[in-house]
């Protein structure tokens, strides 16, 4: 793979990680567009393509640690404070919250497994083709469509509880599907079940976390393990890795402005247009 396709992948990444269009979808377009006029790269569907989607994700999640850095630090420390004061026996209310919430997390992730690990080879066949990720497109705009028109929600942090854990786990677990966006669900989800916008989209967002590094981990021992030989350079990879880091900030920073105002629906005539697009050039055999 040369280094500028490592940059535009990156850049995609970066751009729909956060804007709830699936980046896994985009990524897959565009390299089965790349190799439709002769570039050099491995297949989408094949696991060390799967490594570099996955290792540009991990770039995303300096984005996350860059924009949510004071709510991140906070959590982080309120954590450290509440396993101090349990081991203590000693735990204030504020303690307790941010125990539960981590153990909601850990929930929500657990949940993710249990859907992703069994249907893997399910999703990842997908990669290549297009035709069936211009249908999960229509799903992810609907449910972002849906998302705008949506009343005030009322379940604030401290009312989060194992049932939306769950819900949100599930959102996770089914956005493994090429097309159906990771946050776009998520946070989908978590609003329709009752959550404040705020909390919907950091609860979304810092869940991907120990899911995105997880699944890199497992890709990589299963590239590392493959008898075929890896010809993606260690620069390639960190390239992209540094670009989708980089894009992703500035993209996050306007996702979280149209959320709290309630604009997901622009994205919806997107994903829309791009079902269209991708259906047609999928049935004449552009893709």
């Amino acid at each position: 793979m040369a280094i500028w396709i490592a940059i535009l992948l990156g850049i995609i990444q970066g751009i729909f990680m956060f804007f709830p269009v699936s980046s896994t979808s985009h990524l897959a377009l565009m390299q089965n567009w790349l190799l439709g006029r002769g570039e050099e790269l491995p297949s989408p569907d094949s696991p060390e393509m799967i490594l570099f989607d996955l290792v540009v994700h991990v770039g995303t999640l300096i984005s996350i640690a860059v924009v949510f850095r004071n709510s991140l630090g906070k959590y982080l420390s309120l954590t450290l404070r509440g396993a101090g004061e349990l081991l203590k026996r000693n735990q204030s209310n504020v303690g307790r919250l941010y125990i539960k919430l981590t153990l909601l997390g850990v929930l929500s992730v657990f949940i993710t497994g249990l859907i992703g690990f069994p249907l893997k080879e399910v999703f990842e066949s997908v990669f290549a083709q297009p035709f069936i990720m211009s249908a999960t497109l229509i799903i992810t705009g609907i449910l972002l469509w849906w998302t705008d028109i949506l009343p005030d929600r009322k379940i604030g942090l401290r009312q989060i509880g194992i049932g939306l854990a769950i819900i949100i786990g599930i959102a996770q677990g089914l956005a493994l599907l090429p097309g159906l966006s990771r946050s776009g669900l998520t946070i989908a989800f978590a609003l329709f079940a009752g959550l404040q916008r705020r909390w919907a989209a950091e609860y979304s967002f810092f869940i991907a976390f120990p899911t995105i590094l997880g699944a890199t981990l497992l890709q990589t021992i299963e590239v590392i393990t493959a008898t075929e030989p890896m010809t993606l350079s260690i620069t390639v990879l960190l390239v992209g890795f540094l670009v989708a880091a980089i894009v992703g900030i500035i993209a996050l920073y306007l996702v979280i402005t149209l959320l709290y105002q309630a604009k997901f629906r622009f994205f919806s005539y997107y994903v829309w247009a791009l079902a269209v697009v991708v259906a047609v050039s999928s049935w004449y055999g552009y893709m």
